[in-house]
């Protein structure tokens, strides 16, 4: 069961206590729910009908990429100054390929979807530091909510039951 309201300073679960909040929509809206699928539900619509192996998988994966692409041009924006050639066309950069820079050192973080580089995927991960990578990680429900979390993309926080 899931509930979605418009983000207010005393919004609160209707009802019953949930076990998970969600905040998003640029923070309009605020989500509670049962189960982690129920909150990705919320961002993707359609995905709890999806029953299929690997529909869901596809379908975190499809959410990662559109905040990738989003969320990559919101951090560059008016700080390409800083950046050389090579690292503009890294972030300008079509998305239909991942970006497999060897290291990322550029003023401007890069976003970076998990499931294309090392371990799971085929690409080595870029050396560099590690606050100029964002990482976003489609594996299961829980770990794409606490990867858009750290990204600051979304609020997620889960009520302890024990």
């Amino acid at each position: 069961m899931t509930v979605i309201v418009r983000n207010a300073p005393d919004a609160g679960p209707p009802g019953r206590p949930y076990r998970y909040e969600m905040i998003h929509a640029d923070g309009t809206l605020r989500g509670y729910a049962d189960e982690p699928a129920d909150l990705v539900g919320m961002l993707v619509p359609g995905y709890l009908a999806l029953t299929a192996d690997g529909d869901r998988a596809r379908a975190r994966l499809g959410l990662a990429l559109d905040v990738q692409v989003r969320l990559q041009a919101r951090l560059a924006a008016g700080r390409l100054g800083g950046c050389g050639e090579a690292e503009r066309a890294v972030l300008l950069g079509p998305r239909h390929e991942p970006p497999a820079p060897a290291r990322w050192t550029a003023p401007v973080p890069l976003v970076l979807v998990a499931s294309f580089y090392a371990p799971g995927g085929a690409l080595p991960r870029p050396s560099g530091p590690a606050e100029l990578q964002v990482w976003l990680d489609p594996a299961d429900d829980w770990t794409l909510l606490t990867s858009l979390h750290t990204a600051g993309v979304v609020t997620v926080g889960a009520r302890d039951t024990a």
